[in-house]
């Protein structure tokens, strides 16, 4: 166990003391909407000299924008959290849970689990992620461990925070890949070899993963006077003690809507039709990701671990749960889009970074601005959409490749969910902590990120 009577480092108390300072000032997600809202709109009207009337007008145009990509990223988090809840999916994660010796090295399991996971499927690993992260507080309470949990929450959302937009559901990098996307006639398709699977994409996310891991080590609180575990937050996640739910059984004596309802035979051929399909995408046809491949794929992976149409029926039912606060959010995430987009705002705000760059520092550059603009969007797609043209005619005047302008915007846009907790409401959820518990941490991590994201990115070759 970890003692009480330790020398706290530097990162230890910055974090402490930012995370007592976010919990008394941090508004809930929704409210972090409506106060950006009103910012973007009397923005509009000092910087872009629109009118009142023009900004609700650009507001209403924008409200319903983003039906399709809406449905896509419910669709990425809901069947990534499908498979998430898969028993046995569930019983590696108890597993998991039960490993690490001492707080320190529970927060860093997390962390890791959550990055892997997000680059693979960003929904995958922020349900994961946070299913993690509970289990292991639970866990780590049975073994009378002491961790702080909202550091231990903080390291299940990094994937979100780092690095899933430059991996294989990242939207910038297969928007761009996808044939017909909004800039194909400025850019033209760009294939996923040069942004996620290239070399730059590569090494920035394995450098990535190690410094994250080594910050949340630091950040992590040895001292028991500062720790405070899942039953101070949860109390009600440790009831009852650490006792595995029996998996579901079939009725045996059910009607024959109920056993075909419940028939594998069926859920199997629809899931091999799927897989079917998935293996000629990639090895007949020979096409590339995309954000219609990564949901397909993993809608009938799901399916095919599920196979009981039922089954997995209910889960999607509890899964579209956890995408409540993004159906709400989203409409209002995209007026804020319109406005920054039809008023010329967006233009502006890019452009105010993009002129003071140079072939060396846009790199840089590229990320801040997606960092910016991701405070008021926090949409990968959606802001792209917004700054996305502004930046790669940057890059073009500059002559930097193309590739490598999206993976470091895509690395901006990730960074600032440190900050902006639109994407943490699922997390918040399975975890049942509250935004203003764990983004102090959040916050720091943020800022410990500067100095290694602006290096990383001017010096990993391409």
């Amino acid at each position: 166990m970890e003692g009480s009577q330790v020398k706290e480092s530097f990162l230890e108390k910055f974090g402490f003391r930012v995370s007592e300072n976010v919990q008394k000032w941090m508004p809930n997600p929704f409210l972090f909407a409506i106060i950006l809202t009103f910012l973007t709109f009397l923005l509009g009207l000092v910087v872009a000299g629109q009118g009142p009337m023009q900004m609700i007008d650009h507001w209403y145009d924008g409200f319903w924008n983003l039906h399709t990509f809406a449905m896509q990223m419910v669709l990425i988090l809901v069947t990534g959290y499908v498979l998430a809840y898969h028993h046995l999916t569930q019983k590696l994660i108890r597993g998991l849970a039960r490993t690490p010796k001492t707080g320190r090295q529970a927060v860093v399991m997390v962390a890791l689990v959550a990055m892997i996971l997000s680059w693979i499927n960003w929904g995958l690993g922020l349900i994961v992620g946070a299913i993690v992260a509970r289990e292991t507080g639970r866990q780590m309470h049975f073994k009378n461990i002491k961790v702080h949990y909202p550091v231990l929450c903080t390291a299940g959302y990094m994937g979100l925070g780092l690095i899933w937009h430059w991996g294989l559901s990242g939207s910038a990098p297969l928007l761009s890949a996808t044939e017909g996307h909004i800039f194909a006639d400025l850019i033209g398709v760009i294939p996923t070899s040069e942004t996620i699977f290239s070399g730059y994409g590569l090494t920035l996310s394995l450098v990535s993963l190690i410094y994250a891991c080594i910050v949340m080590f630091l950040i992590t609180p040895k001292s028991e006077a500062r720790i405070k575990g899942i039953d101070y937050y949860v109390p009600e996640a440790v009831e009852g003690g650490d006792k595995e739910e029996a998996p579901k059984k079939v009725d045996k004596d059910s009607s024959i809507a109920e056993k075909i309802d419940n028939s594998k035979i069926i859920g199997g051929l629809l899931a091999l039709m799927g897989l079917i399909y998935i293996f000629r995408y990639f090895f007949v046809m020979g096409k590339g990701l995309n954000l219609d491949i990564v949901n397909f794929c993993f809608l009938f992976i799901g399916l095919a671990l599920y196979t009981s149409p039922k089954s997995y029926l209910e889960n999607f039912y509890t899964a579209v749960k956890s995408a409540a606060g993004i159906v709400l959010q989203f409409p209002f995430y995209a007026g804020i889009m319109g406005m920054i987009s039809l008023s010329g705002l967006g233009v502006i705000m890019a452009g105010w970074l993009v002129n003071i760059s140079s072939p060396g520092t846009f790199p840089i550059v590229s990320w801040l601005t997606a960092g910016l603009a991701n405070l008021f969007v926090p949409s990968g797609g959606g802001e792209w959409s917004v700054v996305g043209e502004t930046v790669l005619r940057a890059a073009q005047e500059l002559n930097v490749p193309i590739g490598k302008t999206i993976i470091a915007y895509s690395v901006g846009d990730a960074w600032t969910n440190l900050f902006q907790p639109f994407w943490a409401i699922p997390l918040l959820g399975i975890t049942g902590i509250q935004a203003r518990h764990m983004f102090g941490y959040c916050i720091v991590m943020l800022f410990a990120l500067i100095p290694f994201l602006a290096i990383a990115l001017s010096v990993i070759p391409y």
